[in-house]
């Protein structure tokens, strides 16, 4: 038995780092990118705030920058109020953390759909109206409670994606189901047992090294070293490190407009 646990253990190992290597291999951006001088151009999902008079609420995930992106994406959540002329974005960011600086910002805009470095975003919700404004209401406090303002790690977290999983949870009308790839998302600390980040299941995380997830809109879920293997029966896709879901969500949102993940 612990000879086919070694073996099965080091089958698993080979499987989850297979993925994000295959992706630096054929993915340029991931090798090359040279963030300075990429585009922050907006995708077009986010309503220009001057003309679009309801409330909103949008989740993004673009590739996180260079060799990053071959194991994740980079989460943020921009909302509007009702009359509002900006966008107010929310996000963690790992640059000069430290000395009691806090990783969370908060940004005002008008195009919260903007490139990350060059990585297109995907729409992961949009809501509008009086479903957004619970969730705006609910916002505040959801970001006072986040337990990591002064942490940042890349792996497995508390990272950029940590925060946005947190913002989640704490407000289930936002109905948030992050891909695969947001690695960081299932990083609880020391709570071992906590809801998905969808409201729609449970999860287990060993410190988001190891644990499981089913719920359903995220499926079921394997989390090895922080990176995910997953399969959603009722949408006859699968998750893998370093590619995501497969095939991609034509629609990742609650009703608001199409998009495809790469």
């Amino acid at each position: 038995m612990r000879k086919f646990l070694t073996i099965l253990g080091s089958v698993t190992f080979g499987l989850a780092l297979a993925g994000p290597l295959l992706r630096f291999a054929i993915d340029p951006s991931a090798r090359a990118q040279d963030w300075r001088g990429a585009s922050i151009a907006p995708a077009g999902w986010a309503p220009d705030p001057a003309a679009f008079e309801p409330a909103i609420v949008q989740a993004y995930a673009a590739r996180a920058v260079r060799w990053r992106g071959a194991v994740a994406v980079h989460c943020w959540i921009a909302v509007k109020p009702a009359g509002a002329s900006t966008y107010r974005r929310y996000e963690v960011i790992g640059f000069n953390v430290g000395g009691g600086r806090s990783a969370i910002r908060q940004t005002d805009t008008t195009t919260p759909d903007q490139r990350w470095y060059g990585a297109y975003p995907i729409l992961l919700q949009d809501l509008r109206g009086a479903e957004a404004e619970k969730v705006i209401a609910a916002l505040p406090a959801a970001v006072a409670t986040y337990p990591y303002p002064l942490s940042y790690q890349v792996w497995p977290g508390p990272n950029s994606n940590t925060f946005i999983a947190h913002l989640a949870r704490e407000i289930p009308e936002l109905r948030l189901a992050m891909p695969g790839i947001a690695l960081g998302k299932d990083f609880t600390g020391w709570r071992v047992v906590a809801p998905a980040p969808s409201g729609t299941g449970f999860q287990i995380s060993v410190a988001g090294l190891f644990g499981v997830l089913a719920a359903g809109k995220e499926g079921f879920e394997v989390n090895v070293l922080g990176l995910v293997f997953g399969a959603d029966p009722l949408d006859f896709a699968i998750t893998l490190p370093g590619f995501g879901r497969i095939p991609a969500r034509s629609n990742w949102t609650a009703g608001g407009p199409a998009d495809t993940l790469d």
